[in-house]
């Protein structure tokens, strides 16, 4: 490839939804050059892809954004639960759940916890956020074509205002495109899964009237079940802001234009049981929920991410969330192998790690709307049933079998039954309360642009090794004595158990990734430790 080239990159990414610029945000956060284009001229207007879960929001305090997103939905901040009515006005209604957290027992997990910020308010966040970490962000910027070989990628890009065509240069490209991805489809990847599950139109509207009518019940959303006009309620301002979405039959010959502002007022009307209500149609989207999983991960130099490599019905908000966690999977070890202290084999461990979990969320996923039986999804006879894991399980819970992990269970599930958080290789590292120097601070807020090795307080030598691999093999690799002792980096909130929480020794020692999944793991001491973990991360890292 010789082509005149205009702009010269590591990375390109190709979509500026919520999954392209958490990627742009990640790769900012640990100095990779990057560019990403969006065909669209901003971002999105429409307030949908709204639950946050706790290990996005884990990832985006990583990142320093979570305090600017808390503020961005501070509008749904009381907003829990899901409820189920045959209308707003009538006896029946039940919910489904009414806390997202009861009891507060997220807190033994995390230092964070869901948040309910609506695509149009979260990604202007994301926007100004990967900005101020260099991101290159251009909108009304579409691909037109790619091609790449062993050196790189060549994209042909249109500026849609000006209608110039010019050249960017990539090492690697990165496709956060949508379902429809035409860097799949390009790619010739094929998908797996079951396919469309349902179709909904999404309708804004303004409705003042409506608030009190909703009155004190403060849903994340409601599933209206009247037959006749069924469909889901969300609250966008909890005032006059709403959304509606209402079932959409393309297979029976319906078409968008049936939803005219008239039936959908209607509609709107008979399914919270308000007749007579101002309603004041201000926005129609269609959307199509579905279940399918890339049968690749990658070709080459370029990656999917997000849904175009999976697809997910909406119940239990695990699509966005999935994607962007692929996208902080794969920066960080895009970041690994350009800095030069990885080989281009771990590239390859990011299909290996996110596709089992995709498939298992996207099952789970299905599985939940059929249990809240979402309106319009009709799940088909002998199909779902049985134990399913929890939806906190899911989130934060997932595990890699295979990939960039030593000593972790190749039979073990992407996302077990019950939750289990105790250090195991391939699960996210245990969240504890620690002191530094007087701060506050989980062990995730450790995890980031480095490894880190835990060990106990001064003497078992773990820390002395840690230091004398960083500096031979030239990699990021951090290390913290945890103890109480006046030698030791970081002091345990309450002498709380580091080595038990890690499921290790006092003389033991834990491995994580910069992502903070736990990478291998000691039991305990061992004759040559500055061998042992060279040995451990040449293979993590493919430089053997």
């Amino acid at each position: 490839m010789n082509p005149k080239v205009d702009d010269r990159v590591p990375v390109l990414i190709v979509g500026g939804s919520l999954v392209g610029l958490s990627a742009s945000l990640f790769l900012g956060r640990l100095g990779v050059r990057h560019m990403l284009i969006e065909k669209h001229g901003s971002t999105s207007m429409h307030p949908r892809g709204r639950g946050n879960n706790v290990r996005t929001m884990e990832l985006f305090r990583a990142a320093g954004a979570e305090p600017l997103i808390r503020e961005a939905a501070s509008v749904l901040a009381d907003n829990h639960g899901i409820l189920q009515a045959g209308s707003l006005t009538g006896d029946d209604q039940e919910w489904l759940f009414k806390e997202i957290d009861p009891g507060g027992g997220l807190a033994r997990f995390s230092p964070s916890t869901w948040c309910l910020c609506s695509q149009n308010d979260l990604e202007p966040v994301l926007v100004r956020c990967a900005r101020k970490h260099g991101g290159d962000l251009r909108f009304s910027t579409e691909l037109l074509s790619f091609d790449q070989d062993e050196d790189g990628v060549t994209a042909l890009v249109k500026d849609r205002e000006t209608g110039e065509h010019h050249t960017v240069c990539a090492d690697y490209l990165i496709a956060a495109d949508g379902p429809r991805s035409p860097v799949r489809e390009f790619l010739g990847i094929g998908q797996t899964g079951p396919g469309d599950l349902f179709h909904n139109v999404s309708i804004t509207f303004n409705a003042e009237q409506l608030a009190d009518v909703v009155g004190d019940r403060r849903f994340i959303a409601c599933y209206l079940t009247n037959p006749e006009a069924d469909g889901a309620l969300l609250p966008v301002d909890n005032r006059e802001h709403w959304v509606f979405h209402a079932p959409w039959h393309p297979d029976e010959g319906e078409t968008l234009e049936d939803f005219t502002d008239e039936r959908c007022v209607e509609h709107i009307r008979r399914a919270t049981g308000v007749p007579g209500m101002d309603v004041r149609i201000t926005g129609k989207a269609p959307w199509h929920a579905a279940e399918r999983v890339a049968e690749r991960y990658s070709v080459g130099r370029v990656f999917l991410a997000g849904d175009s490599a999976h697809e997910m019905s909406p119940t239990g908000a695990f699509g966005s969330n999935t994607g962007i966690q692929d996208a902080h999977n794969l920066a960080w070890k895009l970041a690994a192998v350009l800095g030069g202290w990885a080989g281009p084999g771990l590239l390859e461990t990011y299909g290996e790690e996110r596709q089992p979990v995709a498939r298992a969320t996207s099952a789970r996923a299905s599985a939940r709307s059929a249990e809240h039986s979402h309106p319009g999804y009709a799940v088909a006879p002998g199909t779902g049933g049985g134990r399913q894991s929890g939806v906190l399980t899911v989130a934060l819970g997932y595990r890699y079998a295979r990939g960039a992990v030593m000593g972790a269970d190749p039979q073990q599930p992407a996302v077990p039954e019950r939750m289990q958080l105790t250090g195991d290789p391939g699960s996210r590292a245990p969240h504890m309360w620690l002191y530094h120097f007087g701060v506050r601070l989980s062990t995730l807020d450790l995890y980031e642009r480095s490894f880190v090795l835990l060990s106990g307080s001064d003497g078992t030598g773990w820390h002395e090794a840690a230091l004398r691999v960083a500096e031979r093999l030239s990699l990021p690799l951090d290390s913290y004595r945890i103890g109480t002792g006046p030698q030791d980096d970081l002091a345990p909130e309450k002498d709380a158990d580091w080595a038990g929480l890690h499921g290790t020794a006092a003389d033991g020692a834990v491995l994580v990734r910069p992502d903070g999944f736990v990478a291998w793991r000691a039991a305990g001491t061992v004759p040559d430790q500055e061998r042992t973990l060279t040995d451990v991360l040449e293979s993590l890292l493919s430089r053997n």
